[in-house]
């Protein structure tokens, strides 16, 4: 069983989700985002009195204070494969208030498998599937050209956190529609 919890954020409500002992944060997913709760194996239960939902509250709260909660504050456990494991083990480690490239992961990731080199879609399609948005941090990849694309929350969610961190945007920008990266 998954339990299901609403939270509502400055930029929108936010779906929490944790497993069935309540232990670990499973899901965290923006109205409307994309693949959202597709990584939950069954219907998840609304109960609100969980202490760990508490907890992601709190977090969730000082972070869009402009605090910068650390990740391990959290006992995270995001349901999927090896390797999108090893990418959002990845994006964990991206510094509040930095970006990193879908490149730069990939090399990562390369170095990981002992393999010379890995495909940035790949990383992409991995990046994209991230179940707990903002607390695993996938709003702070772009593209390698500074493009902000492939968050599945949406372009301004992706730039309104990237604010919120006070990234540099300066060199980042919104591809026009059908551009290539």
């Amino acid at each position: 069983m998954y339990y299901q919890t609403i939270y509502l954020s400055p930029l929108g409500v936010i779906t929490l989700a944790c497993d069935g002992d309540g232990s670990h944060l499973v899901g965290l997913w923006t109205e409307g985002q994309k693949y959202h709760g597709n990584t939950i194996p069954e219907a998840m239960v609304e109960k609100n009195d969980i202490p760990l939902f508490a907890t992601a509250k709190k977090w969730l709260d000082r972070y869009f204070a402009g605090e910068k909660p650390g990740i391990s504050e959290l006992p995270l456990a995001p349901i999927g494969g090896e390797f999108r494991q090893g990418v959002w083990n990845i994006l964990r480690e991206i510094p509040y208030g930095e970006v990193i490239t879908y490149g730069g992961i990939a090399k990562k990731m390369a170095a990981k498998m002992g393999k010379q080199s890995m495909s940035s879609q790949a990383v992409g399609g991995a990046v994209g599937h991230n179940p707990i948005s903002i607390i695993v941090p996938c709003h702070r990849v772009v593209g390698s050209n500074g493009s902000l694309t492939g968050f599945a929350g949406g372009v301004q969610m992706k730039i309104k956190l990237l604010e919120l961190e006070g990234v540099d945007m300066s060199r980042l920008f919104v591809p026009k529609k059908g551009t290539a990266l």
